[in-house]
This record gives C-alpha cells, sequence and structure tokens, in this order.
C-alpha cells in the first residue's frame, strides 16, 4: 500500500465482505471511560480473568479496548451481539470464530496505543503492528531471528535507515507467521521478506516449498506517525478497504 493510504470512517451498521476485499480496522487503546465500560460487558469470563491479572491499569485498558473492540468489529460481519461470539484457537494458539464461522478469518495485532483488525472470508491472514523507537542493538537482535540473506540486506543499510528497516522486517515476519499460523514454531530462517526502502514489500523466498512464497501477497501498512504494519493475505486479487472504528 503507499504512503498515502487512506483510513476512512466506518460505514454504519453491517459492513458487508466481499471475496475479493480484505478489511482492515484501525482502533485507539485508550477510548473513552463510557466506551470502555461498554467494552468491558462484551468480555467473556476468561477475558475478564485475564484483564484483571494486568499489574498496570494502562496494561489493563489496552487489553479491555483491544478484546472489546474485536468484538464488536467482527460483530458487523456476523450479526451477532459482541458478547455472543466465542472463540476457539488452533494448535499453535491461533484465534478463530466457533460456531460454524469458519469462512470469516481475521487476525489482530497491538502496539502502544493502536490495534490492528483485519478480517477476510476465506484467506488465510496475518497483521502485525509495530511502535517505532530506537534500535541500538539491531545488529544483534537481526542476527538472532532474521534469515542470513535478510541479515546481508540488513548489515550493508546506512546506519540512519537501520532503525525503520527492522521494523519493516520485523513486521513482515510477524504478519506471514502469523498468516501461516504456526505462531513461534516456525523458524524466522525458513523464508525471506523484502524490507529495503523504496521496494514493494513481498515474500521473496521459503525454504522447503520454492512455490509457497507465490501463494502469499504481502503488503506494508501505514497505521499511523510513529507506527509500522504488515498484512499477509493467501492468494491475490483483492483489494484493501482501511477503516477506523469509532469506539464513540
Amino acid at each position: 500500500m503507499r504512503s498515502d493510504e487512506r483510513w476512512s470512517p466506518a460505514p454504519a451498521g453491517a459492513v458487508a465482505l466481499g471475496a475479493d476485499e480484505v478489511h482492515v480496522w484501525r482502533a485507539s487503546l485508550r477510548p473513552s471511560a463510557a466506551a470502555l465500560a461498554r467494552m468491558e460487558a462484551h468480555l467473556d469470563a476468561d477475558e475478564r480473568a485475564r484483564a484483571a491479572r494486568f499489574r498496570f491499569d494502562e496494561h489493563r485498558t489496552a487489553f479491555v479496548a483491544g478484546r472489546g473492540a474485536q468484538r464488536e468489529i467482527l460483530a458487523r460481519y456476523t450479526g451477532l451481539p459482541p458478547a455472543a461470539h466465542r472463540y476457539r484457537t488452533t494448535a499453535h494458539g491461533k484465534p478463530m470464530l466457533d460456531g460454524g464461522m469458519d469462512e470469516l478469518r481475521f487476525n489482530v495485532s497491538n502496539a502502544g496505543d493502536l490495534a490492528l483488525c483485519a478480517v477476510t472470508l476465506g484467506r488465510e491472514i496475518g497483521v502485525d503492528l509495530e511502535a517505532l523507537k530506537p534500535m541500538p542493538d539491531g545488529i544483534d537482535i537481526a542476527r538472532r531471528f532474521f534469515s542470513a540473506p535478510e541479515n546481508e540486506v540488513f548489515a550493508a543499510l546506512p546506519e540512519h535507515e537501520r532503525d525503520v528497516a527492522f521494523f519493516h522486517c520485523w513486521t513482515r515476519q510477524e504478519a506471514y507467521i502469523q498468516a501461516v499460523g504456526e505462531g513461534l514454531s516456525m523458524p524466522l530462517d525458513r523464508f525471506d521478506v523484502e524490507f529495503r526502502a523504496g521496494h514493494r514489500a513481498r515474500l521473496l523466498a521459503t525454504r522447503g516449498d520454492p512455490d509457497e512464497a507465490g501463494r502469499w501477497t504481502l503488503r506494508e501498512l501505514h497505521p499511523g506517525p510513529g507506527y509500522v504494519g504488515a498484512l499477509v493475505v493467501r492468494g491475490g486479487g483483492w483489494t484493501p478497504r482501511l477503516f477506523d472504528f469509532d469506539a464513540a
């Protein structure tokens, strides 16, 4: 996606989702007190217990706002009340809607004061969001987590480009891992992503199955100043639509 991508106000009421569309929602994790109370009422017993375990109010607020927004967004597609959604997880912990709604796929990511929720019909999907920050140890972390080809590119970058490049690489890796659904069990050296400035974001190569890279579409997201994001979706020929979630 271009750097001038536009996040539009969401339409009122139910949202139609075509098979050739991918919807990405941007939500604040710092809603008003009234909105936060409404969102907390949507949570199930397990989510409430998790929220209660947070030591700091800001972390609890972010968790409740993220889960509450997720439930309200999905309700736009399912027609169910937000509190009625039930979830199950894959073997590697990827959440899915339960109750015969497998066709509606979603993935979420939180960072700082923002959350992203990506939604598709029948396509595997992954999204990642990160807040930019200085990375004085970026080279060392890259050596641990980037593939050999990615490390070669990263080490050759001018020093002033490395912080942003690090997070572009990281979000693209994480979005792909989320889409595949293997979680932390998937070694990062099994694939390479393009993250150089001025180059289109894409999955460059996959080891073990060379054709795998061509089965996915990787796009860069621009969620707002100080953030970078990435979206990975199975297959091509889809159109992204970007919405701002209004907690009111």
